[in-house]
């Protein structure tokens, strides 16, 4: 089996290596697995053995991630490999095949995104889509956008969170196209204030997209750009520090977790436990054992 646990050369990375996608011993036979849709985009995660697909083509980009084995096709003519790690961009009308290219097979994520999602993606100014002339290549940054998309694929992306990857991936296409990126021009320190305390102000509420850009009076892959260039985040990740500020007050409190999760905006325990792991490096359940071991009189002492 191929599988990566090293950044190297080839640009792999030891995170993707050690997810829970427990690589290809997960399925016996070829296997497809599907997520909720979102408006203009696909994503899927698959399994397989030998050939998968004959000769066909997409009027969508198809932007993926082999993340174990080797994914060899045929693209433009020229036969192609993807290792694990490596990033993958088809452009939209153009023949491919695609199969496994050892016999240890094959697993890969790969969304599918409507070239008008990506042209307003790209925002104001932009003239035709991008044309990323080598399919296959390494890019642990953009790797990292594409699998925030990707994933969890056993429920719907959060729209905030969407916006501002679907930014991220134009930019980063645009770049390895050699595609002039349009700058941002002058910040728009008003709009982005607003916006921030608006998040500030409804944390733990349901926050759309479409109120975002109301507020603002800019585009939401507009406003994308102009709230990372100011903040160094994102609107979604602005608001998901929030609530897991809260949600720590709460457990500090002794409130169970299940009912923290509800009460911060989370869909479930399991959902809080991803994003506090991904901000704080440890579970909830964890941070709650030292909040109440430091309360001890002789924890100071230990």
């Amino acid at each position: 089996m191929t599988t990566f646990e090293s950044e190297s050369s080839s640009g792999t990375s030891p995170a993707i290596g050690r997810q829970a996608f427990q690589g290809l011993e997960r399925s016996c036979a070829d296997s497809i697995r599907t997520a909720p849709p979102l408006p203009g985009i696909e994503r899927m995660e698959a399994w397989f053995q030998g050939n998968a697909f004959e000769l066909h083509r997409h009027d969508t980009y198809a932007v993926g991630v082999t993340l174990e084995g080797v994914q060899s096709f045929h693209y433009r003519g020229v036969a192609r490999a993807s290792l694990p790690g490596q990033v993958m961009v088809l452009h939209p009308d153009e023949l491919h095949d695609g199969g496994a290219g050892t016999e240890a097979g094959l697993h890969y994520r790969i969304l599918y995104l409507e070239p008008s999602l990506l042209m307003r993606g790209l925002g104001e100014g932009a003239v035709s889509l991008p044309f990323v002339r080598q399919p296959v290549f390494s890019d642990p940054a953009l790797r990292e956008d594409i699998l925030g998309l990707l994933g969890p694929l056993d429920r719907g992306l959060e729209q905030l969170a969407a916006d501002d990857l679907i930014a991220r991936l134009a930019q980063g296409l645009a770049r390895h196209a050699g595609q002039p990126l349009k700058s941002i021009g002058s910040l728009a320190w008003r709009q982005v204030d607003r916006v921030r305390d608006y998040l500030e102000a409804h944390a733990l509420h349901a926050v759309r997209s479409q109120d975002l850009e109301e507020i603002a009076g800019l585009d939401r892959y507009a406003l994308s750009r102009h709230f990372r260039a100011a903040f160094a985040t994102s609107p979604h990740r602005f608001l998901v520090m929030r609530r897991l500020g809260r949600a720590r007050a709460l457990i500090a409190a002794g409130e169970p977790l299940a009912e923290v999760a509800v009460a911060t905006g989370f869909a479930d325990q399991s959902h809080l436990t991803r994003h506090f792991k991904k901000a704080y490096g440890m579970t909830p359940g964890r941070w709650a054992g030292l909040v109440e071991t430091g309360r001890r009189p002789d924890s100071a002492a230990a």
